[in-house]
């Protein structure tokens, strides 16, 4: 801050010498004194009519007999005394009396200074204004220069304290606190400290929360930059930026050096469109040199955060540079409630909100939909005018998420209505009389962003593995609103385009990797292709015959007949119970929790719909139906597999409802 201030001072300093010399040479001119030709002033002289001559370098100061005075310039360089001597002209009491004052040193720097004033002022200015374009945000005079923003240890207000349902990775990474705390802890034990740690996770697990975390908690700078902050359109400023910001690191060390987005520059190397050394690989190659390259013994670690681990560069993963790959997942049931009560801080909650049971409804949502579900609740709250945020807002929150605003504005005519009333009739009760299908909490046929209505489930357990049989009432579920169709009104329509597409990717996923075909048996089938540089699979490389092929197609259609058929099944014999729901919903829209738990067990001379009600009691899921309500149950079956990027289960995903063509 002092070296910045004092290089200002000098650039207004100077500027303030040249606006003075200006000035004293304009009044240094200004006498208002009349001046002659020194020829005049050698002929005044031989008449004698001047008294006196003051001599101050090169200008004379002439004082007449007359006592008029005047000025003039000498213009050789003999003495005055010399000139008037060869003029013939008497000098001494008897004659012009001549003054020579002592040579003035000002005046010479003043006449040096004024030749070189203009190109003085230009230097300044240009300096000026460069000087000011590096402390402002122009990328002309400042690109070779870090974008890292640096935060102050002790100024961060993030702790681990702020951070909830990632345990597991808040333990791998209390050690990098340790490290930066109390190195000579680990130096006596002859351990190293980390060059790297490299968060992997989807979008909005965290990642950035938990770097800051762990810089707040250690109490060092905390250096933030994206990946992309470093490729510029002047070659060679990515590598310039990286050395910038290693070298600030290590002015600060011990610090955290967190790179967001890493996978901008971190792609494997010989990828790029335009030959294998370009630009991002010159940054990339920098980076590299910079974490475990020769000097590399300070105390700076680099944590790096993307959700596309799989096109980094090996080098890059390596230990010694990233040691450690800390992943983080969609938080589980109870991630979900400690994420939810991170968030309820500060917010005025009524009594009546639960959060286990909205953890519940919310399978599959990361830490960012979580907080996104309690800004929209608190929003929602403000909106109806209440001074507390209660179950209701949330509730009507977490279907915002999900599906969207409802669209009151959407006009459905009598039939469409109808129609979806006994789509989404036909996904609950197919679900609820599967038994391996999970739990219907709620069924809507009010429309949301594209929705024109869906049907939401609420699973009873956590899942990491699905089963065959699982996913056999999961493709019977999502073909009920078809097969209701069909036997309500003979006819199919456009609504079941979605459900019919994800049962197709789910069938054919069945059959070509996960190995739950019987006929091809434990068998995966194509290797997806993917180019490094664009990031995404654009084609499948075929390694199988064409008779395989055939099989694949008739294997997946044949999944999805039974499941279709079972779907048929099982809404013929409760077409009662499939036209109660039905109506119900064409008269309440909406059916939920223990509403929907009474419906689905009435029977015939139960109450009319309207006697029902739809008063949800929150969170309670339909009872279990009778053994003569359900399919007789298929053996149990020891067929999984490992989840990854979250639920597989399409609970989360809204069903469209019908689109007429």
């Amino acid at each position: 801050m002092s070296s910045r201030w004092l290089r200002n001072s000098f650039i207004y300093l100077l500027i303030l010498v040249a606006v003075t010399a200006v000035l004293f040479s304009f009044f240094q001119s200004g006498t208002g004194k009349e001046s002659k030709p020194f020829g005049t002033v050698i002929e005044d002289a031989k008449a004698g009519r001047i008294e006196r001559i003051k001599v101050s370098d090169d200008t004379l100061a002439l004082t007449y007999n007359d006592g008029r005075e005047f000025t003039s310039r000498k213009e050789t360089g003999a003495t005055i005394a010399e000139l008037l001597q060869q003029a013939g002209v008497h000098t001494g009491p008897n004659g012009v009396q001549v003054e020579v004052a002592e040579p003035s040193q000002f005046g010479s720097i003043l006449g040096l200074m004024l030749n070189f004033l203009p190109i003085l002022i230009f230097v300044g200015i240009i300096i000026f204004m460069m000087r000011q374009a590096q402390g402002s945000n122009s990328q002309a005079m400042s690109f070779g220069k870090s974008r890292a923003r640096m935060f102050v240890g002790n100024t961060s207000t993030v702790t681990f304290a702020d951070v909830a349902g990632v345990d597991e990775s808040k333990e791998e990474l209390q050690e990098i606190v340790e490290f930066l705390k109390f190195p000579e802890k680990f130096a006596a034990l002859g351990a190293r400290i980390p060059r790297g740690v490299l968060l992997v996770g989807p979008p909005g697990t965290g990642k950035t929360l938990l770097s800051r975390a762990v810089a707040g908690e250690a109490g060092v700078p905390f250096f933030s930059i994206s990946g992309s902050e470093f490729v510029e359109m002047f070659v060679g400023v990515g590598a310039s930026r990286v050395r910038d910001l290693f070298e600030q690191a290590k002015r600060n060390a011990p610090c955290i050096v967190f790179v967001d987005e890493i996978d901008a520059v971190g792609r494997q190397r010989g990828a790029g469109l335009g030959g294998s050394h370009d630009e991002r690989e010159q940054t990339l190659n920098q980076i590299l040199v910079e974490m475990d390259g020769f000097g590399t013994n300070t105390n700076v670690i680099v944590i790096a955060a993307t959700n596309r681990p799989d096109i980094l560069d090996p080098a890059l993963l390596r230990p010694g540079r990233f040691d450690r790959q800390v992943v983080l997942d969609r938080p589980d049931v109870r991630g979900r409630v400690a994420i939810l009560n991170v968030h309820a801080k500060g917010k005025p909650l009524d009594a009546d909100v639960d959060m286990d049971i909205l953890a519940k409804q919310t399978p599959g949502f990361s830490g960012a939909d979580l907080a996104n579900l309690m800004n929209e609740a608190a929003i929602l709250a403000a909106r109806r005018n209440k001074k507390k945020v209660a179950m209701d807002e949330f509730e009507e929150a977490v279907d915002r998420v999900i599906a969207g605003p409802e669209r009151k504005s959407r006009v459905i005519s009598p039939r469409e209505k109808e129609i979806i009333a006994y789509h989404e009739a036909g996904h609950a009760l197919v679900a609820y009389t599967l038994p391996d299908a999970d739990p219907v909490y709620k069924i809507t046929i009010v429309s949301r962003g594209m929705a024109g209505g869906y049907t939401r489930f609420l699973p009873d357990e956590e899942r990491h593995l699905g089963t065959k049989r699982q996913f056999e009432a999961m493709l019977a579920s999502m073909l009920g609103g078809h097969a209701a169709e069909e036997l309500q009104f003979d006819e199919m329509t456009t609504g079941a385009s979605d459900d019919i597409s994800r049962a197709t990717k789910l069938a054919r996923q069945m059959v070509t990797q996960w190995g739950m075909s019987e006929k091809l048996g434990p068998r995966t089938f194509g290797r997806k292709e993917e180019l490094i540089f664009l990031g995404r699979e654009i084609s499948e490389q075929r390694d199988y015959s064409e008779k395989v092929a055939e099989e694949i197609d008739e294997e997946v259609r044949a999944i999805i007949d039974a499941a279709h058929q079972k779907a048929r099944r099982s809404l013929q014999g409760n077409r009662d119970k499939l036209s109660r729901i039905a109506r119900v919903l064409i008269e309440e829209e909406t059916i939920e929790g223990e509403a929907l738990k009474r419906l689905f067990q009435s029977t015939d001379d139960a109450p009319p719909p309207s006697e029902i009600g739809t008063t949800a009691s929150a969170g309670s899921a339909p009872a279990a139906p009778t053994a003569d309500e359900r399919e007789t149950p298929r053996p149990s079956s020891t067929t999984g597999l490992a989840w990854g990027g979250g639920p597989a289960q399409s609970t989360l995903e809204p069903d469209p409802g019908p689109t007429p063509a």
